[in-house]
């Protein structure tokens, strides 16, 4: 993904011919990530902090957020549970630095923060075109969302990823319509 949200994607010239499930996958989720960006075009890095509406979201933060949560994700396909963090066992000085993902810290730039999600998206695209199997599970990881003895696997975090990444487009094009009355499609 082009930081620049307005041209085209030309990473897969040297990428592995990805096709069948996989590509389709890939390429919805592609999409997403487009419409998310996309909402940030033409904002400056204060506008990109702001929280026109009543929630806590500011298009910074919520792609701050998705970028860790392809960062997470990516690294349980790789290595199960261990890769993410014990939920259940988290203090509130934990619960209070993961809402910083939800917020432009002092320092962090629209710039940076959109080549980051650049980063980690190359990161699962990588992943899920060269992982052997996307059917091999794992664990999930103890948290009060996640039922008992549950297990993912790379499929189903890549249809996860997608369906999160919607609904954060879905929140970012309210916010940057509340912002300054831009829509992402219409």
């Amino acid at each position: 993904m082009n930081s620049n949200v307005n041209e085209p994607d030309t990473r897969d010239a040297a990428a592995p011919a990805v096709t069948g499930e996989r590509a389709d996958l890939l390429e919805a989720l592609a999409k997403q990530r487009h419409f998310l960006r996309f909402t940030t075009r033409d904002l400056t890095d204060e506008q990109a902090g702001l929280r026109p509406t009543a929630g806590e979201l500011c298009l910074g933060g919520l792609i701050k957020h998705v970028t860790k949560v392809e960062e997470s994700w990516a690294g349980f396909i790789l290595h199960g549970a261990s890769a993410m963090p014990d939920f259940t066992a988290m203090t509130e000085a934990d619960w209070a630095r993961r809402a910083d993902e939800f917020r432009m810290l002092p320092g962090e730039t629209l710039e940076g923060v959109l080549a980051d999600y650049e980063k980690a998206a190359g990161r699962i695209d990588e992943l899920i075109a060269t992982l052997p199997d996307l059917g091999v599970t794992h664990a999930l990881p103890k948290a009060p969302w996640n039922e008992a003895g549950a297990r993912w696997s790379a499929r189903r975090v890549l249809m996860h990823l997608l369906a999160e990444t919607a609904q954060h487009a879905g929140h970012a094009d309210i916010i940057r319509e509340s912002l300054d009355g831009a829509k992402t499609m219409g």
